[in-house]
């Protein structure tokens, strides 16, 4: 069938994205790494650049592990032993022990009695949240949650839904309030860190305001966090927001496609909900795991960060990523206040943003604007995201090109 019909509505669709400074637009290429030398992290070859090599300040690799040497051979020589893919979904062909090692080595560093893994952090929220929700559930939600949860809450059609203002606990506390009685269950779900900010939600906190209310709800109160880019890359050994916090949520879903370096996600509970979602979850039952090369890769990653070694990773990567928000103070530059290496440089115009993302990559950095409606209008910013692989001259760098934009512009 032609889609001549089709084509020009989608062209014209495009061009309204064009127009309203949407359009993501092509895709970089990286087509090679060039190792640490000099003092400096290692660099990223770009196609179209020749051989010259760019500092990445938008990784969510905060660890580097994703270019470790032990990481990388783990999966080589898992790939080796039980050759390069999956096969089919697990409940055909059953699973291999790659995947349940890393199940339960999952469960052991978070503390929890079981773990189980998806082909991807999005597709783990995708397949839980809709599986803990019924017709007879509230969903309270904050409202710069990442886009998997607004879509996975859509996915499941609630009973109700309300979202509360970004870590507003006064109205969590009455829309948790407003439904007693009228819903059997509450679920509250919260990024652990909010990608696009860097600050993260008071876990703690929501957890004393769920306990608070979970005897008058018939099925209880459940506190579901995302913590895809805490685990691993906060706290100081690396078990995210509810390390920082002191205090652990009902359901945690992870990532190990970030701090961890390689790829899938996952979610740690209680052995019910955990074998509810293995026979429920579609994200689970019909689609193929992680590789089981994978796995291996990030169990090793997974041991690397639970050790002397990731401890001192973690350290740096804290000392860099206070280095930078430093550096952006005395600039005079606008971030948000927090320990994550995910800084934000507040722009809050759609524009200047495009220029001077635009001006990094000519001197040599890469780094990502966000506009709307990834974020909110007047709040355009360009993230970044700081490494355990940078250097101090990494970082200074950076801060250079930054101080030289900001001169031209004054």
């Amino acid at each position: 069938m032609p889609t001549d019909r089709l084509t020009p509505v989608l062209d014209e669709k495009l061009g309204e994205l064009r127009s309203a400074g949407r359009l993501k637009g092509a895709e970089t290429v990286t087509s090679g790494v060039v190792a640490p030398a000099g003092g400096k992290g290692p660099r990223f070859l770009l196609e179209g650049h020749g051989n010259r090599g760019f500092l990445r300040m938008n990784s969510n690799s905060y660890l580097g592990l994703s270019l470790a040497t032990r990481v990388m051979a783990a999966e080589e020589e898992a790939v080796r032993r039980y050759g390069a893919g999956p096969g089919a979904v697990r409940f055909i062909s059953g699973t291999w022990t790659p995947h349940t090692k890393l199940e339960k080595r999952l469960a052991d560093f978070h503390g929890r009695k079981a773990a189980m893994l998806f082909s991807s952090a999005y597709a783990t929220v995708m397949g839980v949240l809709p599986q803990l929700i019924s017709d007879r559930t509230v969903v309270i939600s904050d409202e710069l949650n990442h886009n998997s949860i607004i879509n996975a809450i859509s996915l499941a059609r609630p009973a109700e839904k309300r979202i509360y203002k970004h870590l507003d606990l006064a109205e969590l506390t009455r829309q948790l309030g407003a439904f007693t009685g009228k819903c059997a269950r509450a679920v509250v779900v919260t990024d652990g860190v909010f990608s696009m900010r860097g600050d993260h939600a008071p876990l703690d906190d929501i957890m004393r305001i769920a306990a608070q209310f979970h005897p008058l709800y018939a099925e209880g109160v459940v506190v579901v966090a995302d913590d895809s880019h805490g685990v691993g890359a906060f706290g100081s050994t690396g078990r995210g927001t509810e390390e920082v916090v002191g205090a652990g949520v009902d359901v945690l879903i992870g990532t190990l496609g970030k701090a961890f370096g390689v790829n899938g996600g996952y979610v740690v509970a209680a052995p019910s909900i955990v074998g509810y979602l293995r026979e429920t979850s579609p994200f689970y039952v019909y689609s193929n795991p992680i590789t089981p090369g994978e796995a291996e890769a990030a169990r090793c990653a997974v041991d690397r960060v639970d050790s002397e070694e990731g401890r001192a990773l973690l350290a740096h990567l804290r000392t860099m990523t206070q280095r930078f928000r430093d550096g952006l103070r005395k600039l005079g530059l606008e971030t948000i206040a927090g320990e994550h290496p995910v800084v934000p440089l507040l722009v809050r115009d759609t524009a200047r943003t495009a220029q001077l993302v635009k001006h990094l990559r000519d001197s040599g950095i890469l780094a990502t604007g966000l506009a709307f409606p990834v974020v909110p209008r007047g709040e355009e910013e360009i993230r970044f995201q700081i490494c355990a692989d940078h250097t101090t001259a990494d970082i200074d760098e950076a801060l250079t090109a930054l101080a030289a934009f900001a001169g031209a512009k004054a």
